[in-house]
């Protein structure tokens, strides 16, 4: 909750072992449900998210399946910034056929490079300017033979 900025922002969790369908997938044991209520400025939204896991209820109770979630979210959001505004992902306009799978793993490929040879203190951008202006760092880091 974030008062301070006419925020508001209220979850609850739901969990059932009983519409799994356990006979037909095996290794589920619950579902649940995220409710999440925001109100900013006095507009109420509400965000209604469904998941399943192999997770037992006495493994993950509801305020563990909240945890994970959330940690879940967190890694991904994280991932999703790096394509879609540091690789620029969402304004790439390439649609058909096996193009945008190849141009996801290059960009995965880069944000690893990225990880291996980026300074403590260095940002993402910095460390892409960096390797773009000296590619034989990104081949080292590869393991790969200098251009000629």
């Amino acid at each position: 909750m974030d008062k301070g900025h006419g925020r508001h922002e209220k979850r609850t969790l739901r969990t059932t072992a009983l519409l799994t369908m356990r006979q037909k997938w095996a290794g589920l044991k619950q579902a649940f449900e995220i409710r999440r209520e925001r109100t900013s400025k006095g507009v109420t939204t509400v965000e209604v998210v469904h998941g399943i896991t192999s997770l037992s209820e006495q493994r993950a109770d509801a305020s563990r399946l909240l945890e994970l979630t959330r940690g879940h979210w967190g890694i991904e959001n994280g991932l999703h910034y790096v394509r879609d505004v540091t690789m620029g992902e969402d304004a790439s306009r390439v649609r058909k056929g096996s193009a945008p799978q190849v141009l996801a793993a290059l960009r995965n490929l880069v944000i690893y490079l990225v990880a291996l040879v980026s300074g403590p203190k260095e940002s993402r951008p910095e460390a892409l300017e960096r390797m773009a202006a000296r590619p034989s760092e990104a081949l080292q880091a590869l393991d790969l033979p200098m251009l000629q």
